[in-house]
């Protein structure tokens, strides 16, 4: 008789993470009800904007279950294909892109009708290829050289976004290789001198910077100088946010959203439409929500059965928290105006399926956690073909020990 292998079911629920599915929900029917209040004076009342969002969403949703079913080590094995792929992503950004005039940097690409922002999704691949990284050199990494090849392996991307120039999508590049690098246990005395190098750089940078760049670092520090020009769409949002006060203005209500005073308010500029219709509680509710998703994602890396599983979920994290703080930063006066959206809340169909597909690779980390074969990765699917492999083999032995049973009766 062949004996029955143990295998693994190909949907396997005790090993999802529903309280983290519950928060993106959540977040995304919130983010598509302050959008729809966003648009509503768009032509049409923004009913494109809503199908364009509600179409990401929904593909977001299938991208982050299979990206959750498929092991997140298949991913790690090809890490230097998805590195390679990420490089030819931003040169062809740099060589075919387009937005000078309407974002200041060359940052999309269009393929025929789709248009994209391919920094995007490199930020994905770079995460999963930096973490196999840091844990094929992680007994090493203090070492001068393999540190230094190390900052090479993940600053030339941001170079090449750089190069756009995007100083924004650079800063979060900068922050989760950062945050990740820590998590890696680099030596304090390397983080020391990362960060005095970074303070002796800033008149450099500084000076770099175009006017507008300038001017948006002028404002932050003097918030009240030029509201009629640059300065206007920070000063604008704050006055939303102070409007709502602790319940809000109601929904498809308030005054600085109804009648436009706020500029991009549907993408970077969204949380002052929060707060101003909803108020306080709407605001303390969606960061109530993100600690939840910081708290699932830091998880995650806690019970990872791997380095790299530990060091992707610490840079989803961090891309996430970035991205949090600066938007609502800016809106409060506490950071710059950058053009940083807000994760499932604004409106971008490549933001939002990234932000899916990065909690997908999250939620696989704790999916396939308890998959610690020694001699070879077993995969959902072939755990499926394996068990239904050995069902068909277990039925022709069936038939066959029948078939001596009948022919041993005979000979009686």
């Amino acid at each position: 008789m062949i004996k029955k292998m143990k295998s693994l079911p190909l949907f396997r629920k005790k090993y999802i993470d529903f309280s983290l599915l519950a928060i993106v929900l959540a977040l995304t029917l919130l983010g598509l009800l302050v959008l729809s209040s966003a648009v509503r004076t768009q032509p049409g009342g923004g009913s494109s904007f809503l199908l364009r969002q509600g179409v990401a969403s929904a593909l977001g949703l299938v991208t982050m279950v299979v990206l959750m079913v498929v092991d997140y080590r298949l991913w790690k094995r090809n890490y230097l294909l998805l590195y390679g792929l990420s490089i030819l992503f931003l040169l062809a950004t740099l060589v075919f892109g387009h937005g000078e005039s309407t974002w200041g940097a060359r940052s999309w690409l269009s393929l025929g009708p789709i248009t994209f922002q391919p920094s995007e999704i490199v930020k994905v691949w770079l995460i999963i290829a930096l973490a196999a990284w840091l844990e094929a050199h992680e007994e090493r990494i203090n070492k001068p050289l393999v540190l230094g090849k190390t900052l090479l392996f993940a600053g030339f991307p941001v170079g090449l976004i750089l190069l756009q120039p995007d100083f924004g999508t650079a800063m979060v590049f900068l922050f989760f290789i950062a945050i990740m690098l820590y998590f890696a246990e680099i030596d304090w005395k390397y983080i020391f001198a990362a960060m005095g190098a970074g303070l002796v750089s800033l008149p450099v940078l500084y000076l770099r910077l175009d006017n507008y760049q300038k001017d948006r670092i002028f404002d932050f520090l003097h918030p009240e100088e030029n509201i009629s020009g640059s300065g206007y769409q920070a000063y604008e949002g704050r006055i939303a946010i102070g409007s709502g006060k602790f319940f809000g203005r109601g929904l498809y209500k308030g005054p600085q959203t109804q009648f436009n005073f706020i500029p991009t308010k549907e993408t970077d500029f969204i949380f002052p439409v929060l707060v101003e219709e909803l108020g306080f509680v709407g605001g303390f509710f969606l960061l109530i929500l993100y600690l939840g998703l910081f708290y699932r994602l830091y998880h995650m890396g806690e019970i990872s059965s791997d380095k790299s599983g530990r060091y992707m979920s610490m840079g989803i994290l961090a891309v996430f928290l970035i991205h949090i703080w600066e938007n609502i930063g800016m809106t409060l006066g506490l950071m710059p105006v950058t053009g940083i959206p807000l994760p499932f809340i604004s409106y971008g169909g490549s933001f939002q399926l990234v932000n899916f597909a990065m909690i997908g690779l999250a939620l696989s980390v704790r999916y396939h956690r308890m998959n610690r074969r020694k001699e070879r990765e077993v995969y959902p699917l072939e755990d499926w073909l394996e068990k239904h492999w050995h069902s068909v083999l277990e039925y022709w032995d069936k038939k066959i020990e029948e078939e001596r049973q009948k022919r041993f009766q005979r000979r009686k």
